[in-house]
């Protein structure tokens, strides 16, 4: 009969526990004395997300009411406390100088139960320098050169699907368009096939990879613990992929790997560099570490390549031509470019022509400042930092951190009259004289995007195929001012990008 009193006793010192800590959870920064907003108890500080703000919303408001207050505020991502930073020389400490006090996202994965979510972007500890290692050679300036042309005959297609689409109806929504155009390269490229999306809207590589970006949910308890309790979660099996993606790209892999390996084909395509590492097990690293990778790293790194390169290429696309479309001048000076570059290149879009293109460029970065498709960079504390200069300021060991890059991009004070489209922003005198730290679209430090230069290269040639042959304008169906789409995580547009298309 003592046992039931005690056990009651347990239930309900657990049961004040949890309370305690939940109460806890969203006095945190109150507590020391740290400016923040006034939490909702269940939502933290991102109340209305999905629904009536984006979190690009909720960074440029928190950005905005607490700029100049310190170096950071504090925020609460539901019930969990994070450091939001709100200074550059802040954000230079944490994504450089003292990279390795916060080298961790700190994100949820789970190799094992979701052979997906082994990718870099989740990767923490020894396991991310590792496959960063091993990866990186994949990415080099000599390796984009070899996969140029295959990009370069994609952007050709899109020509001819443009043409063809303006023929029936001059006013053309770009942005599914454009969409098709990456999951084509990112196709080839990364797995290796041949999507046909821009031919076939309804291909199964298209639908897979639209799921791919939109069906990473989770059930209110599975949530809980990844957030809360990630070993727990891990031992669970509790996944981010569902399991029909899982088994769609696995096969895929599986397939290419079989028919590469059976005919011995080789080919010089992000696919085949990661073949590569998978069959050289005897290879060594200068520290004596075996580089090679397994079936399930390799299609990890595959799948994280779609999902970074479709969406952020095919968005910047996007928002360029609109922005293009508004400023006719601006659309005219880079048109005049590209064709003068291709000229001195025979009309052969070459790989020098790229770094010829200065103006061109100019007009991608500007765009991936006013639209910034990952508006936060996060971080995880890996020890104490009290931050320098601050000593009221500290962020706690295993404290995650929010860097507002969208919210930073648009800052008067690093770059005047913020929300007016201007290349002139990155002209080379220009970019001479800013900080690295002030243009985040790719991060910085050790842990910066390593498909920079592959993205790069995939807007340039989109973009340089279609000044060369099409003129773009504004139509009814424009949407100005643009309306983001408040259910994704990344800046997009609700309903679409419609331009009017002419021929030049």
């Amino acid at each position: 009969m003592i046992i039931f009193p005690i056990l009651l006793a347990v239930v309900l010192g657990l049961v004040g526990y949890v309370m305690y800590s939940l109460r806890q959870s969203v006095t945190y920064w109150q507590e020391r004395g740290i400016p923040c907003e006034e939490p909702d108890p269940q939502f933290g500080n991102t109340v209305g997300l999905f629904s009536t703000r984006s979190f690009a919303d909720i960074w440029m408001h928190t950005y905005k009411k607490f700029k100049g207050s310190g170096p950071f505020c504090g925020f609460y991502w539901g019930r969990a406390a994070h450091a939001f930073v709100l200074t550059p020389e802040l954000a230079k400490l944490v994504l450089i100088k003292d990279f390795n006090k916060f080298a961790d996202r700190g994100f949820y994965s789970n190799p094992k139960h979701d052979p997906l979510s082994g990718q870099l972007f989740m990767m923490d500890g020894h396991k991310w320098r590792s496959m960063r290692s091993k990866i990186s050679p994949t990415f080099t300036s000599g390796k984009m050169k070899i996969m140029y042309p295959v990009v370069v005959r994609v952007g050709e297609e899109l020509t001819n699907v443009f043409a063809k689409m303006q023929q029936e109806d001059p006013v053309i929504e770009v942005k599914d368009v454009l969409a098709r155009f990456t999951t084509d390269v990112i196709g080839t490229c990364a797995f290796g096939i041949e999507c046909n999306s821009l031919k076939n809207p309804n291909s199964e590589f298209l639908v897979m990879g639209r799921r791919a970006l939109t069906d990473i949910r989770l059930n209110p308890i599975a949530g809980f613990l990844l957030t809360s309790f990630p070993n727990i979660a891990r031992f669970l099996g509790v996944k981010l992929t569902p399991d029909d993606l899982i088994e769609f790209y696995m096969r895929i892999v599986r397939e290419n790997i079989e028919y590469r390996e059976k005919n011995n084909i080789r080919c010089n395509d992000f696919f085949g560099m990661l073949l590569d590492l998978k069959n050289n097990k005897l290879l060594k690293s200068e520290d004596g570490q075996n580089i090679s990778i397994t079936v399930e790293e390799l299609a990890a790194q595959a799948f994280v390549f779609l999902r970074a390169g479709y969406e952020t290429s095919s968005t910047t696309l996007s928002f360029a031509l609109y922005e293009l479309a508004q400023h006719q001048d601006i659309q005219e000076r880079a048109r005049q470019e590209v064709l003068e570059v291709l000229e001195r290149h025979n009309g052969e879009l070459t790989y020098e022509c790229m770094s010829e293109m200065v103006y061109l460029n100019q007009v991608i970065s500007e765009t991936l400042r006013m639209y910034t498709v990952l508006p936060v960079l996060n971080r995880k504390c890996l020890e104490d930092y009290p931050v320098p200069g601050h000593p009221k300021y500290v962020i706690k060991k295993d404290i995650r951190v929010l860097i507002p890059v969208g919210a930073m991009h648009r800052d008067p004070d690093l770059y005047p009259n913020p929300d007016v489209f201007n290349p002139d922003n990155f002209a080379p005198e220009k970019e001479a004289t800013r900080d690295s730290i002030e243009f985040l679209a790719f991060g910085e430090g050790p842990r910066n995007c390593i498909g920079m230069r592959f993205g790069k290269m995939q807007v340039r040639i989109g973009l340089a195929c279609l000044l060369k042959n099409f003129r773009f304008n504004v139509c009814d169906k424009t949407p100005i001012p643009m309306i983001y789409d408040t259910r994704s995580f990344t800046v997009s547009s609700k309903s679409g990008i419609h331009l009017r298309v002419d021929k030049v």
